[in-house]
């Protein structure tokens, strides 16, 4: 099918000559063209999780009150995914994009932060060396070693946990203002949770939002995602339920109160507070690295971009690349990158190179200029986004083995305590303890291998240290 004139230029320009030439255009089988389109289709589709992340970092880092650091959060996330897709897509000349995570940062806010009780900045702390060690990490043999031991159904459990408790973060949420969160699931004395009220106007909009955004994305609509969201804020401006935006362009606002706390939290850290962190570094490894080879090679299995073997070639760079992109996130003050599965959005439009990577870092440093607008964005309008998250890590449990309950029973348990446990970390840790006890309860106990021990120790040092007030 013939392109649009509007991605068509022209091509016998040196300069596009030597791009082609340096991301292998021919070899990829790919065009510049092709790659234009889908650096746009993926940015479309990744856009709307600039807004959603910056929301929920909202709840945790702050001067005063949530949402005072709202535009700062905003440009170091768009920033520091444009620094590392941009390194990513030169260095690997993969079409794969790294940007702060909405698993990670609902990781970070509600276990690291609110329920650990670790200030932001030595939070932030815990991701700058995490990703110092995920770099090492990757540029030796151990990210194989880690990665073979750690049980597949742990691994998928996980992804699924994560899933099932961004949809719930999406679900819950105050719908009255200033927070008009989607209300859809509310506290209740009686059975601790229950269905919210159709009288609130907030929760009325996110069901018309759910509506708008499953229809678009059921109908393969480009950009569902953003589309949906836009048209829920842009019918709750104008009904009045939600405020109206004070603009829509303006100049990007530098995190000054954000960059540089990392290494400033790091020198707050004390002996009472080391259990907590060490555990936080721990965690926030184990759930970057795996998402990451994960991602990575799922992607390149899309895009056939993987050898014989199913391996991505250059997937230590990739990796590497990820660990520095963690490291600068930290210093600007966000949460671990990760490899976004939205890539695949890309992916499906023909992007086969890095160069559509580097449009993708291009569109996020311009929407820096768009801040006005997203922060007027309402919760309840980027609850459905949150939701259909869920949907797609969701997929992940049929990889589970749920005949074999030595995996069965960790993997259940991970994935239904997460969300009720309003904490990824809980969740990972009892997940441990119960393969390693299922393990020695079949037998024979030489068959148990000293990681599995070890990551049931450290998940009970762990449970030990929150639930015996050590970290309050």
């Amino acid at each position: 099918m013939q392109r649009s004139r509007l991605f068509s230029i022209p091509t016998n320009l040196q300069g596009a000559n030597a791009v082609r030439q340096f991301f292998q255009f021919p070899q990829r089988a790919t065009n510049l063209q092709t790659e234009l389109l889908a650096g746009l289709t993926t940015f479309v589709t990744i856009a709307p999780f600039l807004v959603v992340n910056a929301n929920l970092l909202s709840v945790a880092i702050f001067l005063e009150q949530p949402g005072d650091l709202f535009a700062q959060l905003l440009t170091a996330g768009a920033l520091t995914g444009a620094i590392a897709t941009a390194l990513l897509g030169l260095v690997t000349n993969y079409p794969f994009v790294l940007a702060p995570g909405t698993g990670l940062i609902t990781l970070f806010v509600f276990s690291i932060v609110l329920k650990m009780h670790l200030s932001w900045p030595l939070a932030l702390g815990a991701v700058l060396v995490q990703g110092i060690i995920f770099t090492t990490l990757s540029l030796s043999q151990v990210r194989h070693q880690m990665m073979q031991v750690i049980p597949g159904s742990i691994k998928h459990a996980t992804s699924v946990g994560i899933g099932l408790f961004i949809a719930y973060v999406g679900l819950s949420g105050t719908p009255e203002p200033p927070a008009l969160g989607a209300g859809i699931i509310v506290a209740n004395v009686a059975t601790k949770t229950t269905l919210g009220s159709l009288r609130q106007p907030a929760t009325l909009m996110a069901f018309l939002g759910f509506a708008l955004v499953m229809g678009l994305v059921v109908r393969r609509v480009k950009g569902a995602l953003l589309w949906g969201i836009l048209g829920t804020a842009l019918i709750a401006w104008c009904l009045g339920i939600a405020p109206l935006p004070q603009g829509i362009f303006a100049l990007p606002q530098w995190p000054t109160d954000l960059v540089g706390k990392a290494v400033m939290g790091l020198t707050t850290l004390t002996w009472q507070q080391s259990g907590n962190f060490a555990i936080a570094v721990f965690i926030l490894l184990f759930v970057n690295l795996s998402d990451a080879i994960g991602c990575f090679v799922g992607l390149g299995q899309q895009g056939q971009l993987t050898n014989d073997e199913g391996e991505l070639p250059g997937a230590a760079q990739a990796l590497s690349v990820t660990g520095m992109g963690n490291m600068v996130g930290a210093v600007l003050g966000v949460p671990p990158v990760v490899p976004y599965l939205e890539a695949a959005a890309g992916i499906a439009e023909g992007g086969r190179s890095g160069f559509t990577s580097l449009c993708v870092a291009v569109l996020l440093l311009v929407s820096l200029t768009l801040t006005p607008l997203f922060a007027a964005i309402p919760m309840f309008a980027i609850a459905p986004a949150l939701v259909l998250v869920g949907v797609l890590m969701m997929s992940l449990v049929r990889c589970i083995n749920w005949s074999n309950l030595t995996e069965a029973i960790p993997a259940f348990l991970i994935i239904v305590l997460t969300p009720l446990t309003f904490s990824i970390a809980d969740g990972l840790a009892i997940g441990f303890i119960a393969h390693a006890f299922l393990q020695i309860v079949q037998g024979p106990f030489r068959a148990l291998k000293r990681t599995d021990l070890l990551l049931a120790a450290l998940s009970l040092l762990y449970l030990g240290l929150i639930t015996l007030g050590v970290s309050a």
